[in-house]
């Protein structure tokens, strides 16, 4: 599998405020990005994977959700996230 234990810990460690913090906005928008991009590079190589797009579409609309969350809450964590990330809404 693409995403084992010890890298899901790594990116909310990175990201979160601890590796076992899963519930931050920015350890899960981490951990989106982490999968969108892995989704993408399989659609690449796969187009005709249509249940893997939807996925896809589904991690996406999560992503925003939670970058709409975070500007709601605070400018500052939302701009962080952004820029350390490399996403743009």
């Amino acid at each position: 599998m693409y995403l084992t234990k010890e890298k899901k810990a790594e990116i909310f460690a990175k990201h979160g405020k601890a590796a076992n913090d899963t519930g931050t906005a920015e350890g899960q928008i981490a951990l989106f990005t982490y999968r969108i991009n892995h989704l993408t590079e399989h659609l690449k190589k796969n187009r005709k994977d249509f249940n893997t797009e939807r996925s896809l579409v589904k991690l996406v609309g999560k992503r925003k959700s939670l970058l709409d969350y975070l500007i709601k809450v605070d400018v500052l964590r939302y701009r962080a996230i952004i820029k350390e990330l490399g996403i743009r809404k």
